[in-house]
């Protein structure tokens, strides 16, 4: 009988019986601590996990610069892991039939039917109507033409700089009726862009349930998966567990500037506000792990989880590379890999993932029977990390 994780929930097992190399595991623990030793990261936490057993768990480092040792339910920021969360609640609402991933998104946000596409030549930017709608399933699979400012210096991107990242205090439905009135960066239908869609995915959801997103995230999915500690905010008693990045990136020298969770936002964003711990998180994963149940509590059926962790990008939708490498693609809510190799960094056909701007990332194999978990605060050195930690833990699978 296999003794429970306090935290997790999830039953233990040696390295040895859930297939991986005791020493690949130490490496990875020697690795990710050297660099704590040299001051690239204050803290960080990582759990793996195979054949729904828990294989290997720790924290390194300190909860803050110069503060205490990391404990086990420290609080980060998740950012965009807030986004499967937020399209797993919208599945959810698909699969009480009240809505369809064809449904266009003026339907629920009229104001979306007048946005128009903006397309560049040279210095000009030149308004035309949308070829199509958006619809639920473009915001769901990053297909919708919206952008992020700071994802690129385009014409497009830097009206969303100069109009929407200057207000604060503002509701959901204020900042979706803001960015409508901004142009698309693409026709929606023809480009994967990383965007603020998970953010009107919010604000529909908000419409569909007529709840906020935080009340109907915490009925249907927090609550329910015993997900505690995650929230669009850190409560005053839980303060003293809330992870910091430093102040300067050791490496690039720039400023670390992560956002404020001591208090509740007036805009609860869907798309990257969520505060959760490594112990909360792999509960979620678990869910996914699962086929959309745990511990007999049913979130998604096992159809839907498997609709979502499948490529949903047409053949001629264009690919911006720098969030998706070689070898993936985009689901719903998450990347998707369809290829072991060509992709820049070692993993399985199948496998589901994504990660947030500070450097959290989880991803699931489901041919490997395998799922692991990272959470940092580090937003300059993300792609480092990322890379080190899937790069380790694929060295220690047997």
């Amino acid at each position: 009988m296999h003794a429970r994780h306090s935290l997790t929930g999830l039953p233990s097992a040696t390295p040895v019986d859930a297939g991986l190399n005791p020493a690949g595991l130490d490496r990875l623990t020697a690795v990710m601590a050297r660099q704590v030793e040299e001051g690239r990261v204050p803290g960080l936490a990582m759990l793996v996990a195979r054949h729904g057993k828990l294989a290997y768990s720790t924290t390194l480092g300190a909860l803050t610069p110069d503060g205490p040792t990391l404990p086990e339910d420290a609080i980060f920021r998740i950012y965009s892991m807030t986004k499967p969360i937020v399209s797993v609640a919208l599945m959810m609402l698909v699969e009480d039939g009240r809505l369809f991933l064809s449904d266009p998104l003026s339907r629920f946000i009229p104001e979306f039917a007048r946005t128009k596409v903006g397309v560049v030549t040279g210095d000009t930017l030149e308004l035309v109507a949308q070829k199509r709608p958006i619809s639920i399933h473009d915001l769901l699979r990053h297909t919708s033409g919206l952008t992020y400012g700071f994802t690129g210096n385009s014409l497009v991107q830097r009206l969303y700089v100069e109009k929407l990242f200057q207000r604060r205090g503002i509701t959901s439905a204020q900042f979706c009726a803001d960015l409508a009135a901004l142009p698309l960066m693409w026709q929606p239908g023809e480009q994967f862009e990383y965007s603020h869609a998970t953010d009107v995915l919010g604000r529909v959801a908000e419409i569909v349930s007529g709840q906020s997103l935080g009340d109907f995230l915490q009925e249907r999915v927090l609550v329910p998966l015993g997900m505690v500690d995650t929230s669009f905010h850190v409560p005053p008693d839980k303060h003293h567990r809330l992870a910091e990045g430093f102040a300067k990136d050791p490496v690039t020298g720039k400023a670390v500037r992560l956002i404020d969770v001591r208090a509740a936002p007036a805009f609860q964003s869907g798309g990257g506000g969520l505060v959760s711990t490594i112990a909360d998180y792999t509960r979620f994963v678990q869910m996914l792990a699962g086929g959309g149940c745990l511990n007999g509590v049913r979130i998604l059926s096992p159809r839907l989880i498997q609709f979502m962790a499948s490529d949903h990008l047409d053949a001629d939708v264009r690919i911006d590379r720098t969030l998706l490498p070689p070898g993936n693609r985009f689901g719903l809510g998450f990347a998707v890999r369809t290829q072991t190799g060509i992709a820049p960094s070692p993993g399985s056909k199948d496998e589901y993932f994504w990660g947030g701007l500070a450097g959290t990332a989880f991803w699931i194999s489901p041919r490997d029977n395998l799922f692991a978990i990272m959470m940092v605060q580090a937003p300059e050195q993300r792609d480092y990390f990322r890379l080190l930690f899937r790069t380790l833990v694929y060295a220690a699978l047997d």
